[in-house]
This record gives structure tokens, sequence and C-alpha cells, in this order.
């Protein structure tokens, strides 16, 4: 082992000479330079910046329990709400699967689109004073919250579940706050949900998510203090729903920073005490993939770990399978126990914000909390939230950050595992009983993979499995890493490699093969019929070949051109 590094300068010297072997600093690139080399910029537009130090250690974010309610909004460690979410029409389905999960780890449920005439036999069997009931009925939130309160128990918790503002996200309708009133004045038990996630599926970034969410928790505050409920009885009403993703950082700093802003808003109603902020972080809609879905599971891990280490309220995982449609016992209960080991095995619940102190973490908990309320402020200078949903304003912003994201997707700068790297296409998917439709008529919703997947499912519906001629050029030592790379990239897009005659062809071997045999490879094969050469490697402009393969390449263009070659049909 070296000596250990001394300083700051130290590390940038080393880390400049790393650059310079890698060619991505030249010998007149000075030291200062390293952290500009190294740093990346997220979709919200916020500096990452490669190594982190007490200079860099955000204002004190005060003690777990306490005002600005950064480090959570208790002052004592206990393990969060594990909540299970249930689509499925059915309510003797749906009966059946709530109580095997409140059986077995769940702690609360969050019943989605579940029939208001449907819950009494739903839940059935439930005892609702012991678990928290969470509605998600979309224009159907008046009749379900009727028929919840007046279900047998007198001590019922959790949320009815409205979200007027979400609902005209997801579905273009005129947004009606008044049904917050109405709900208030006849539930013990809070009425409102801001359901930040479909800003999340459309594509959105995390200062959006955050900055959304908080415009429409301050109309909805409006709304009932406009009721005549105090500002802190109408802080008590509202609950909080976040996505949380596999990039735990993010996720951690998202949920910390969204305590620090609804703070804020709290200190502006004068109720500062009051400013605890309940949150429900749920597993990433937009990570899950339909192709290889195993890969799912540790999605999920990871966003779980972050929600929990974040210091979210309730936890929802979402089933490995839910791209396929509605989940199974197995995927459920999967679900349930990556919760239940994080809790009771790992002991990530027995720490207060874990991460506090990180340099890295307060430092973007910091800024995210900045950028969100920049979100904020420009939504209120709009109008408020239904004006900006209304005038397209969100819809714009998000359209923008989700086409950043589509092309770092499609040049594999953000990689899906199972999907645009190392895909599988032996796989065999489990197949569900189809999910019912989601909302629409709104901002769209997205999944990461969905452009790739694309094809891998046009390919197979192929009459024949669609392929390339490999052309390996030299001993198998120099050419097996970039043939390796060619097949992954085109297995991405369900095409196959092959010794087979193929109206595309891909040449790979070494740079030195390359300067003596690529030009010769390439017209030989035209002169075969092949239509179009690809070459692993960077562009050098060899006579013939029509196109390079190379790290960083836009992998979706290859191939959306390649089935196009082949005759696939889209």
């Amino acid at each position: 082992m070296g000596a250990p590094v001394q300083d700051l300068e130290q590390w940038r010297r080393l880390a400049l000479g790393v650059l310079r072997k890698s060619g991505l600093a030249g010998e007149d690139t000075p030291p200062e330079a390293v952290v500009d080399l190294l740093s990346t910029e997220t979709y919200d537009g916020l500096r990452i910046a490669p190594l982190y130090t007490a200079e860099d250690l955000a204002p004190p974010p005060g003690q777990p329990g306490q005002v600005p309610f950064v480090r959570g909004g208790s002052g004592a460690a206990r393990p969060w709400d594990v909540r299970q979410r249930h689509a499925d029409p059915d309510p003797k389905v749906t009966r059946a699967a709530v109580l095997d999960d409140l059986e077995n780890g769940a702690t609360s449920l969050w019943l989605a689109g579940i029939a208001p005439g449907d819950l009494a036999e739903a839940l059935d069997g439930v005892y609702l004073d012991l678990a928290s009931v969470v509605l998600d009925n979309g224009a159907d939130t008046v009749e379900a919250a009727r028929a919840f309160l007046a279900l047998p128990g007198e001590d019922k918790s959790g949320n009815l579940g409205a979200d007027p503002l979400g609902w005209s996200a997801r579905t273009g309708a005129d947004a009606d706050l008044s049904v917050l009133a109405a709900l208030s004045k006849i539930s013990p038990v809070p009425v409102a949900t801001v359901d930040a996630t479909v800003y999340h599926d459309a594509g959105g970034g995390d200062a959006e998510e955050l900055g959304y969410a908080t415009a429409t928790g301050v109309a909805y505050l409006r709304e009932l203090v406009a009721a005549g409920l105090s500002a802190g009885m109408a802080l008590k009403q509202l609950e909080f729903r976040f996505a949380a993703t596999a990039d735990q950082f993010t996720t951690i700093a998202k949920l910390r920073a969204a305590r620090r802003i609804w703070s804020r808003v709290a200190q502006v109603c004068d109720v500062p005490h009051l400013g605890a902020q309940r949150q429900h972080a749920v597993t990433g809609e937009a990570m899950m993939t339909a192709r290889d879905p195993w890969g799912n599971l540790l999605r999920t891990t990871v966003a779980c770990f972050a929600a929990g280490v974040g210091g979210a309220d309730a936890v929802t995982v979402q089933p490995f399978d839910a791209r396929l449609g509605l989940p199974d016992g197995f995927s459920r209960r999967i679900a349930r126990n990556t919760q239940s080991l994080l809790i009771e095995e790992s002991g990530v619940a027995r720490v207060l914000d874990p991460a506090g102190g990180s340099w890295y973490v307060e430092s973007l908990t910091d800024a995210l909390a900045h950028a969100a309320w920049d979100v904020f402020t420009e939504v209120e200078r709009a109008g408020g939230m239904a004006a900006a949903l209304r005038g397209g304003m969100v819809a714009d912003r998000i359209e923008a950050t989700r086409q950043r994201r589509a092309e770092d997707i499609a040049h594999r700068r953000q990689p899906i595992t199972g999907v645009s790297e190392f895909p599988d296409l032996a796989e065999r998917r489990p197949v569900r009983a189809p999910a019912p439709p989601p909302p629409s008529g709104g901002l769209p919703r997205i999944w990461y993979s969905e452009s790739f997947e694309r094809l891998r499912d046009a390919a197979d519906a192929a009459a024949a499995p669609p392929s390339v001629r490999l052309v390996a050029l030299g001993s198998p030592a120099a050419h097996s890493a970039r043939v390796s790379f060619a097949g992954n990239l085109f297995a991405a897009g369900g095409v196959r490699l092959t010794d087979d005659p193929s109206p595309v062809a891909c040449i790979c071997g070494s740079d030195r093969s390359y300067a003596e045999e690529a030009a010769e490879t390439a017209r030989r094969l035209k002169a075969e019929g092949v239509r179009q050469v690809w070459l692993a490697g960077k562009p050098a402009g060899y006579d013939g070949v029509d196109a390079y393969l190379y790290t960083g390449c836009d992998a979706l263009a290859v191939l959306q051109q390649t089935h196009r070659d082949l005759g696939v049909a889209p």
C-alpha cells in the first residue's frame, strides 16, 4: 500500500496522475482542475463533486425531532411503518392478500383503486384500530372515504387520500380542492395525501418532485385554513408521498430536504413546532423493468434502505413483478420481507438519521432544498399549482428533464442492468394477471427502460431471431473484449451475434488488426452483399466501415438502425 493521503492538495496531484494516464487530462492540466474534471451534474443542475470535506458541510441541521426536522420528525429511533399496496379490483382476492400481509410483517395498508362499494369486503377481518389504512381512489375519493368511515371501529387511523391536484396531474381533469374541506368536517383521520410520485413517474427530477409537492401542500393548507381550520390543524391533515430510488444518496437527501422545506412552510404559518412532515416513501416505478424483472429485487432493496436511512415514516416496496401485472403471493412476500430484514436484521431503524453529519449527504440535502424551493417559488409566481398544471408549465419543465435523462439512457451513461447492459436473451419471465390500467390523460407515465424494451419486444416478435454477423480479426486474446462489448450492446435490442450470413456485420479486433485489415474486410463484406458494416472501436475513418460501436455511443440509435437494416418491424 502507498502512503496515506495527507491533504487535499496531495489528493489532487494523485488524482491528476490517474486522469493523465486515462487520457482525461493533459500534461498541462493543473491540479486545480481535477475537481471540475471529476464532477458530475444532476438533472436538477446540482453539481456533485468527487470528494467532500468539512469545508463543504452545510449549516447544522438541528437535532432529531426538532425544528427544522431535517434529522427526522421524532426524537426517538423506531421502525418505520411497513405499508403494503393493494390494487386488485377483486375484493375477495384483496381481502386474502391483506390478511396475509398483516399476519406476516405489514403494519398498514395502501388501497389503490379498490371500489368504494368493495371496501367493506376487502377489509373484512382487519382490526382497523391496529392497522392504518390509506385510501387512493382518485375521482371516487369522497365516496370511498364515506364507505371507509362507515366501517365498524371507533379508532381508525390512516389517511383518506384526497389529492385533487395529484389526480389532475395524472388525468388532466380539473382539480376540485373543496373536497378537502368537506372531508375534514366529517373525518377523525387525516384527509389529504400529497402524492409527488406522479412527477417522478413522468420523468421529473428530484428538485421538481419536491418543489411540486411543496406547492401542492401549500395549496391544500390554504384551502383548509379558508374552510376554518387553524394552520396547526391543517398541517396535521397532510401526508406526503415521495419516490425512493436506487440512487441511495439522492433518496436520503431528498427526504431530509423535504422535511426542511416543509418546516419552513410551518414557520411561515407561525406554527414551527408542527412542521414535522409525515412521509410515505414508495420505491420508484420509473426505475422498474419489465425485462429481467429479478433485477428489480435489488433496485427496491437499495431504495428501501435509502428510504429508511432518510427517515421516511412509512415505506412501500413495490413487488419485483410490478411491471408484469398484479403481483402474486411470492412477490408480495419478498417485498414485505425486504423491509423486515432491513428493520429487524440489519438494524437500519435502530439509529436516528444515520447519514447525518456526512459531508456529502449534508451538502446534497442543502443543495436539493434550495433547488426545490426555487421550483416551489416559480410555481407560486405562476399562480399556484393548479395554474401551473393547467398552463403546461409543469409538463414543459418535466419534459425537458425527461429528454436529458433519455439521452443519458440511450448512450448508456445511465445504464439499466439487465436491459441496456448485460441483458439475458434466454430469460423466462413470470406470467402475471393483468393489472387495471393506471389513470391517464395528464402527465405521461414513463419507465426508464421502455425504449430498449420495445426493441426487445419487436425482436421477439420477428419471424426469425434477428442476428448480426460477427467478423473477428486476430486471435481470441486480441478480439474477445470487443466481441463481448458488441455482443452486449446488440443483445440490448434482442439481436444476437452469429457466424451466419446477415445483411449487417460487425468487425471486432485490436487497433493493430484494424489498421492492417479493417478496410479490406469491410470491402469484402460489402461485395458479399452486407448492407451495414459496424466496427467495434472509436471512429477512425476506415474505408467501407459505415459506423462504429464504442463506449458512449448512442446505443439506442445503433439498435434502431440495426432493426431497420434487418427488417424487424417496430
